[in-house]
């Protein structure tokens, strides 16, 4: 009888052990199903570090040696300009011109007073930007030494980069994250709960983008980075 009682005794224990296991293995699961999906948002303003500046200009004649003479004087006119205004040969590109015949194109049915059109460019490359910002407010000072530079063409646009993104990124992935826990604490917090462990995380692309039209020299860099937290009761 007595070995019977111990017998149940056990057997009871082990029962009321079982159930605290998987009671606890239950809420460890349940837990565990418990997540907030929160985005971090790390932005900041940067000044441009490099400019490319295409000077392009058109010119226009019937006969090719005049017209290839002309393009080689106003080239030399632009490169002496750059240069007296402290850039260097090694930024300044020269391209071929680029000359149509007009009298070989198809669509042109009226008469044509100049047989030859050609769009020459010279490109400045720079990471001194100030420098040559204050050089295109000044480029009309061309206009005296004969030599007109012609805007409006999107393939000759100023365009204006930073290349500095890996010195920014530790940084702002770091503020992205933080910003990312914030919310996942604010919202653990209203729902009663304990924030957790990350189960995992992605950082999503850097943007770079002008920071409005008027200024494409000051640049908007953003990333967003999305974060799952486990919640615990």
């Amino acid at each position: 009888m007595k070995n019977r009682i111990i017998e149940a005794a056990i057997i009871a224990a082990s029962l009321v052990v079982t159930g605290i296991i998987l009671s606890a293995a239950f809420n460890n699961f349940t837990d565990r199903d418990r997540l907030v999906t929160v985005k971090g948002l790390a932005e900041m303003e940067v000044p441009a570090d490099k400019v490319i500046w295409p000077l392009m200009y058109k010119d226009i004649g019937n006969d090719l040696t005049t017209l290839y003479t002309n393009i080689q004087s106003k080239n030399r006119t632009i490169i002496d300009f750059l240069q007296s205004n402290g850039i260097t040969r090694e930024e300044i590109s020269v391209a071929p011109p680029e000359i149509i015949d007009m009298e070989a194109e198809r669509y042109v049915n009226q008469a044509i007073q100049y047989r030859y059109n050609a769009t020459s460019v010279i490109t400045v490359t720079s990471s001194e930007v100030d420098k040559i910002r204050k050089l295109i407010s000044e480029q009309t000072e061309l206009l005296k030494q004969g030599v007109a530079i012609t805007g409006g063409d999107y393939r000759y646009n100023t365009l204006y980069e930073f290349t500095g993104l890996n010195n920014i990124k530790p940084g702002m992935i770091e503020d992205a994250t933080r910003n990312a826990r914030e919310a996942a604490e604010k919202f653990a917090m209203d729902s009663g709960s304990k924030l957790g462990k990350i189960r995992n995380a992605s950082q999503g692309q850097f943007t770079i983008t002008d920071r409005d039209a008027n200024t494409p020299y000051i640049k908007n860099v953003r990333v967003v980075t999305t974060v799952n937290y486990y919640l615990k009761n």
